[in-house]
C-alpha cells in the first residue's frame, strides 16, 4: 500500500465506521486519482475537507445534522450583538470626556477601545457592502484588534476597556466567523443598521452625563442587558423554528449560552467573590468564572449531542445507504 493511500485511510477515521465500510474505498480512490503522482502526504486542503465532511457525517449519524446550521444562526446573532456593542461603545468613546476627572485618555477618545470598535464597525460595513469573500477577513481583523489592545495598552500605559468587555466581544467574534457568506442583502445590512441604532442610543443616554466617565471605565454597564437581549432573541428564534419543525434554533440557543454567560461576567464575579473569600472580583475570580462558563457551555452542548445520538439510535433506520451521495466527492 502506498504511503499516500495509507495516510488517506487514517484520515478517513473522521467518518463513522458504517460510512467507512460503505464508501471508504471510494473516497480514498477519489483523492488518490486527484493527487499528483509524486505526492506522499495529503494536502492541507484535503485534510480540512476530509475532517469537515467526516464531522458532518458524524453529526448526521447522531441525528444532529441541524447543529451546523444552528452554529451559523448563532454566528449571525453573535455578529449582530458584537456590532451593536461596537456601535454603542464607539459613540460612548466620543461623547464622554476624561479631562474633568484628570484621567488618562487616548487623544480625543476616552480609551484605546476606539480602535477595537472601529474594527468591528468596519467589519459591519464590509459585510453589508463588500464582497462576500472579504467578510471573514474583516471579522478576523476586528478580532485581532480586540486581542491586541490589551498588550499594546499595557506597553504604552494607555487606558483600555476592561476584560469584562473584551472577553465577551472576542467570544462573539469567534462565533461570528461561522456566519454564512451567502445571505440575502437585507440580512447583510442588519448588523450595520443595529450598530448605527446602538450608537444613536449611546449618544442619547450618555450626552451631558458629566459623571459618566467614571462608569465608562468599562465595568459591566449595559453588558448584562445585551446578554439578556441576545438570550431572548435566541429563545424566540428557537421557538419559531421549532414550530416549523427545524431544530437549528435550539442548537443556536445552546451554542449562545456561553457568550450570554460572559456578557454577565461582571455582576456574576461580584457575587462570586465573597463566596470564595475574595474582597473583590480579582484576576483569580475572573479567570475561574470565565473558565467555568466555557466548561458549562461545552458540557451542556455535549450532553445535548449525546441525548440526540441516543434517541436517534433507537430509531430502526439505517444511518446511511449506499444510494446516498458522498459529501466529499459528490458521487
Amino acid at each position: 500500500m502506498r504511503d499516500l493511500e495509507r495516510r488517506y485511510r487514517h484520515l478517513l477515521r473522521a467518518y463513522p465506521a458504517s460510512y467507512r465500510q460503505a464508501r471508504g474505498a471510494e473516497v480514498v480512490g477519489t483523492y488518490l486519482d486527484l493527487a499528483a503522482p509524486d505526492r506522499h502526504w495529503p494536502s492541507i486542503l484535503d485534510v480540512a475537507d476530509v475532517l469537515a465532511a467526516g464531522g458532518r457525517e458524524r453529526l448526521r449519524a447522531a441525528g444532529a445534522a441541524d447543529l451546523i446550521p444552528g452554529v451559523r444562526l448563532a454566528g449571525f446573532l453573535s455578529y449582530v450583538t458584537a456590532t451593536a456593542l461596537a456601535g454603542f461603545w464607539a459613540a460612548a468613546e466620543v461623547v464622554t470626556t476624561a479631562g474633568r476627572w484628570d484621567s488618562p485618555s487616548f487623544g480625543p477618545f476616552a480609551t484605546t477601545g476606539i480602535v477595537v470598535w472601529a474594527g468591528w464597525l468596519l467589519a459591519a460595513v464590509v459585510h453589508a457592502l463588500g464582497p462576500a469573500r472579504w467578510v471573514r477577513g474583516a471579522i478576523g481583523l476586528a478580532l485581532l484588534c480586540t486581542a491586541a489592545v490589551v498588550p499594546v495598552a499595557a506597553v504604552f500605559e494607555l487606558p483600555r476597556p476592561y476584560l469584562f468587555v473584551l472577553l465577551p466581544q472576542a467570544t462573539l467574534g469567534l462565533l461570528a466567523l461561522a456566519v454564512s457568506r451567502h445571505t440575502a442583502r437585507r440580512h447583510r445590512l442588519l448588523p450595520l443598521a443595529v450598530a448605527l441604532t446602538a450608537a444613536l442610543i449611546s449618544v442619547g443616554v450618555l450626552s451631558g452625563e458629566s459623571a459618566w466617565f467614571y462608569r465608562f471605565s468599562y465595568g459591566g454597564a449595559f453588558l448584562p442587558e445585551a446578554g439578556a437581549a441576545l438570550l431572548l432573541t435566541a429563545v424566540l428564534a428557537a421557538t419559531v423554528l421549532s414550530l416549523r419543525g427545524a431544530s437549528r434554533g435550539l442548537w443556536a440557543l445552546l451554542v449562545l449560552l456561553t457568550p450570554v454567560g460572559l456578557l454577565a461576567l461582571d455582576p456574576v464575579t461580584e457575587n462570586i467573590a465573597p463566596v470564595v473569600g475574595a474582597d473583590y472580583a480579582d484576576f483569580r475570580v475572573i479567570t475561574g468564572t470565565t473558565a467555568a462558563t466555557f466548561v458549562l457551555g461545552g458540557i451542556t452542548l455535549a450532553a445535548a449531542l449525546a441525548i440526540r445520538a441516543r434517541s436517534s439510535a433507537t430509531v430502526d433506520t439505517p444511518v446511511m445507504t449506499v444510494h446516498e451521495r458522498c459529501p466529499t466527492c459528490g458521487r
